[in-house]
């Protein structure tokens, strides 16, 4: 059998067919360099089958291609689309609540095929958190890519004069960068567009591994992109008539920029360029392709604010019949402006701010059109290998104009440029030669890692789970109150079904928690969840599961934990032995602030330990492996026994308990919890009950308890 392949693009509208290019930030390049990637991997003799798993969208406002549960793309490749958080179309930012959702339907799905994938690959941060608890899960091979970086955005931005606080509410900074750090974590392998991004920008992250990296530049499609074409006297027809409202003379050579309208690609630098020289509107058209709109004000405001300044800017400096940009475009176009922009000896230029590759480089260098580009990762890489144009800093607009005048002025060297772009592309960028070192270095570097099929079961008649389960925090319940009495007696009529069944969840001891355990004069537990998630026991076994230590020990280094941590003594305190674990090492703080998680966090990336600190409670902290957390426990408990996550009701009342509460078990929040606890009230599956008895409540909400 050949190779069975996962690619993870999740925001974002994709489809097979006419990419919606420019609609927004969240639709560009990154889109049409999965799609490609997944069309030529399909191609691949060696390649049973490729699966691009992104959302559903149920939406008036987009196409109803998006509502698509199954897309073919070809005999060897489909979409999946999946349902994870509002119906509606959303950007990215607002994402993060629903992707444990994801998660877990993702492990639920791949449990009922017959083969597990040879790998994932998950594409920018939020896919790349998705990927990293899916591998952990079910151990499989884990390739990412960032494509841009949380870390170099919260840089710019800061360099920009921005506020902290306004680019984590329009940005959620703190969790895209968090996300990567996992997703670097658990990766087998990082798959890199430039060297300057590995070097640079991910040597940045405290979980980055040069070992892991690999630098493949991504691949044109030769055959759109090209320099001959026949029918060049009808695309100029059609082109002239795009261009012809905006411009005087359409045969001046244009300078051609092409993106989508954000920020970051720093536009209005180009046109403040273009408006401060008589040279370059002497000589040349600017034209710029900026997406598609119909009415800017119903632009998303990033988008607005740059039209804006491209429209008051063309004013500024009365720019009205020099500079184009048309509302509408087709994508079939876009390879014919290239061509036609050639044809005219023109120049390509691209003023990012930051460009971690820069497809359209490519794609313009393809069909014989030269460059003037940002000084950066991407472009640096393109030009050193065809030489066909110039770098120059961007942010340094006298530098911009003299590139640009300079360019413009050597009809012997754009020739020469143009030829080299050519065969520069053919040599080193092309989607076979992309696609094969892709699969070659797969196989290279994931052969010998295989998934954990022992993992996978169903649900037998004999098995002492059971088809309902439900874990009691016994850290958190008051005794003898009358709650507690009245989900004793009603257990009491129902434990005996086989129908239901109950667990422990606790940061104490094994031997600790049965002795307390014994005070509630509840029925025994089939599962014991210990020492906040790492140790596992069944019923009155006394040895934990090896499997599940086996799995979160990778690299844990308890003695290292506790000496980066030891100068926090001003804020932390150890807790007495008993309050120890073989995996979990126990903080009291001395006083309950909620700076201590990120400065705790960042200590352990940046001594690059794979450790993950747990606050509950507001004072007691608790710092594990990586891989380990109460959520994680009971999905390994799933997993091991064929038990349905909806079949799991959790009850959740603390600060702290959040992680209990996304994906798909089910969670009863009661009355009293804490306040920490409210924002998450958009989950799928959570109830808070406003009774006095809200674990019944609960139970009775949700149906959990068969009636007689």
């Amino acid at each position: 059998m050949g190779l069975r392949l996962i690619h993870l693009n999740l925001h974002g509208l994709i489809r097979s067919h006419d990419l919606e290019l420019g609609r927004d930030s969240d639709t560009g390049g990154q889109t049409l360099y999965v799609l490609e990637l997944v069309k030529g991997l399909a191609a691949r003799p060696e390649v049973e089958k490729v699966e691009l798993i992104t959302r559903l969208i149920i939406d008036r406002k987009v196409s109803s291609d998006y509502s698509k549960p199954v897309e073919k793309i070809s005999s060897s490749a489909e979409i999946i689309r999946l349902p994870f958080g509002p119906k509606r179309y959303i950007r990215k930012e607002l994402l993060w609540p629903y992707l444990d959702d994801l998660a877990d339907q993702i492990v639920q799905r791949l449990q009922k095929e017959k083969k597990l994938p040879d790998w994932i690959h998950a594409h920018y941060a939020d896919a790349g958190y998705v990927g990293a608890l899916v591998s952990r899960r079910l151990g499989l091979p884990l390739v990412f890519t960032g494509h841009s970086l949380g870390r170099e955005k919260l840089r710019r931005l800061l360099a920009a004069g921005i506020d902290h606080d306004q680019i984590e509410q329009t940005y959620s900074i703190s969790k895209r960068i968090d996300a990567e750090e996992l997703a670097l974590a658990h990766s087998n392998l990082l798959i890199t567009s430039t060297k300057q991004e590995s070097e640079e920008q991910y040597a940045r992250y405290g979980r980055f591994s040069s070992k892991n990296v690999e630098i493949i530049p991504p691949g044109v499609d030769l055959n759109r992109f090209h320099s001959i074409d026949y029918s060049l006297k009808e695309e100029e027809k059609e082109l002239n008539k795009l261009f012809k409202p905006f411009l005087r003379d359409l045969n001046l050579p244009p300078l051609l920029a092409i993106s989508r309208a954000v920020r970051r690609k720093n536009i209005p630098a180009l046109i403040e360029t273009f408006g401060r020289s008589s040279i370059l509107q002497q000589r040349h058209n600017l034209i710029l392709i900026l997406g598609c709109r119909e009415d800017s004000r119903q632009l998303e405001k990033q988008q607005r604010e740059v039209f804006q300044q491209v429209f008051e800017l063309v004013d500024k400096y009365n720019l009205y019949g020099k500079v184009a940009y048309p509302k509408q475009h087709k994508r079939e176009q876009i390879p014919s402006i290239y061509r036609w922009a050639a044809n005219k000896k023109g120049l390509f230029v691209n003023p990012a701010l930051t460009e971690p590759f820069g497809l359209t480089l490519l794609e313009a260098a393809a069909c014989g059109l030269p460059m003037v580009t940002t000084d950066d990762g991407g472009p640096r890489d393109i030009l050193s290998r065809c030489e066909n144009g110039q770098l120059v800093d961007v942010t340094d607009l006298e530098a911009l104009r003299d590139g640009l005048e300079t360019a413009g002025s050597n009809p012997s060297l754009w020739k020469t440029w143009s030829h080299n772009g050519i065969e520069g592309v053919s040599r080193h960028f092309s989607w076979d030669a992309h696609v094969c070192n892709y699969i070659a270095l797969m196989k290279k570097r994931l052969k010998f890692l295989a998934p954990r099929h022992w993992t996978l079961g169903t649900i037998q008649e004999n098995s002492f789970i059971g088809q309902k389960l439900i874990l009691f925090d016994l850290d958190n319940y008051i005794e003898q109150s009358q709650g507690l009495l009245n989900l004793r007696k009603k257990l009491k009529d129902h434990y005996s079904d086989y129908d239901i069944k109950f667990g422990v969840l606790t940061g104490r001891s094994i031997n600790a928690a049965r002795y307390r355990y014994a005070e509630t004069q509840l029925s025994e537990p089939v599962v014991w969840i210990c020492q906040a998630g790492t140790e596992i026991y069944y019923a009155d076994e006394n040895k934990s599961d090896i499997f599940w230590q086996d799995s979160i020990s990778v690299d844990w280094n308890r003695k290292g934990v506790e000496k980066v941590l030891f100068d926090l003594k001003d804020y932390l305190e150890l807790q007495s032995t008993e309050n120890q674990g073989p995996y979990k090492i126990s903080y009291l703080l001395k006083e309950p602030s909620d700076a201590i998680l990120p400065l705790v966090r960042k200590r352990l990336r940046k001594s690059g330990l794979p450790a993950s600190p747990l606050l509950k409670c507001h004072w007691y902290l608790d710092v594990v492996p990586l891989r380990a957390s109460r959520a994680e426990a009971i999905r390994f408990l799933t997993l091991r026994w064929g038990l349905s996550l909806e079949k799991v009701l959790v009850i959740a009342s603390q600060q702290g308990d959040a992680e209990l509460v996304k994906g798909l078990t089910t969670s009863v929040i009661p009355f009293d919890h804490d306040s920490s606890l409210d924002s998450l009230r958009s989950q799928q599956r959570v109830f808070f009950s406003d009774a006095q008895d809200g674990v019944l409540d609960g139970l009775q909400h949700f149906r959990f308890l068969k009636s007689h």
